[in-house]
């Protein structure tokens, strides 16, 4: 399987490993990858399902673990700093309670512990509608629910972003990821001892600050971030904002 993953690999230091979110793909960390490989060495794989990796089978956050941890092996790293994005921070969380001695630190951006009960379902509706019906009006849906009117007005290029990565997604990959979503269990955070760093946005309605602050009261020590006016995308509706928390968090300056 680990051939089949696509991964790019920036700089040189301490690794961190980047996790995209469903929808996502290792670009959703382009605007941080230069600043942080100034001082680390960026490994962002896109997992099974999405982008230029395909789904080989059924997708499961376990089989993303696994995959995850081949990226690792592949790459000669033992452990790393491990940063995701939405659906990826699932994956975060379930190696870093799986495999704490792989896992230096947790950075997690519009985290959630599992899907809400009311939500599975229309989770799996989606990905009956990608099978059905292709990508771009669940495009344009992700656009409207998942980025922030303020980026929507005043950073249209980040909308257009988020709506092209949607778009390119190959439709039975993103359903087997939405059954992946569909199915999630919240991961077993009480032996995590890492530092973590939480961050989200005002209008995220995915991983909305509060679930967010609930999240983070079962991770010992960890930090909570949220930007105002911005939604689910941090990376790209706040890239700079994020990428200097992202610095300060592994530069140990706050």
């Amino acid at each position: 399987m680990t051939q089949d993953i696509a991964v790019e690999v920036h700089g040189n230091g301490e690794p961190i490993v980047m996790i995209h979110g469903l929808g996502g793909t290792s670009n959703v960390f382009t605007p941080q990858v230069e600043a942080l490989s100034r001082f680390f060495q960026i490994i962002r794989p896109d997992l099974p399902g999405s982008g230029r990796s395909p789904a080989n089978g059924t997708v499961s956050i376990g089989g993303l673990v696994d995959a995850v941890l081949s990226v690792m092996e592949r790459s000669n790293v033992q452990a790393a700093h491990i940063v995701g994005h939405s659906m990826g921070t699932i994956v975060c969380q379930h190696l870093a309670q799986l495999h704490p001695a792989k896992v230096r630190s947790l950075a997690l951006l519009g985290p959630l512990a599992a899907p809400p009960e009311a939500a599975r379902g229309a989770v799996r509706d989606r990905a009956a509608k990608a099978r059905k019906e292709g990508m771009v009006g669940i495009a344009d849906a992700i656009v409207q629910s998942g980025t922030s009117a303020s980026t929507r007005a005043s950073r249209p290029e980040a909308a257009t972003l988020v709506r092209e990565l949607l778009m390119r997604q190959d439709p039975e990959g993103y359903a087997r990821s939405c059954e992946a979503l569909a199915d999630a269990q919240a991961a077993d955070l009480s032996g995590v001892t890492c530092p973590t760093l939480l961050m989200t946005g005002s209008d995220d309605v995915v991983a909305p600050p509060p679930a967010v602050r609930e999240l983070g009261l079962r991770i010992q020590g960890a930090r909570v971030i949220v930007w105002s006016g911005c939604g689910h995308w941090t990376t790209l509706e706040r890239p700079a904002e994020v990428t200097e928390a992202l610095l300060n968090f592994y530069l140990g300056k706050s």
